[in-house]
């Protein structure tokens, strides 16, 4: 996982973005994390010009967000601490 450095200037801040692998079937490479005003976590596939290459259940989308933010909230960053020090 890659946390962002730059978050965008969106609505929807980037917090990180990572490969995902469900199956030995499938990869998806540069999914993002992202969060909204209201401080929900979300997951979207990787874009090609203004399309997303894929879509997600939301039953799985939930699973991976879930997890991608379990990660992201336990990363350590370039000052040695972690979102939940904060």
């Amino acid at each position: 996982m890659e946390l962002a450095a730059y978050q965008g200037g969106g609505t929807l801040r980037l917090l990180a973005t990572f490969d995902l692998e469900p199956s030995n079937l499938l990869r998806l490479y540069g999914v993002r994390l992202l969060q909204a005003p209201d401080g929900r976590r979300i997951v979207y596939a990787a874009q090609s010009g203004n399309r997303r290459t894929a879509t997600f259940d939301p039953a799985f989308a939930e699973q991976v967000t879930k997890l991608a933010s379990t990660v992201y909230d336990e990363a350590t960053t370039a000052d040695g601490t972690n979102s939940k020090a904060a």
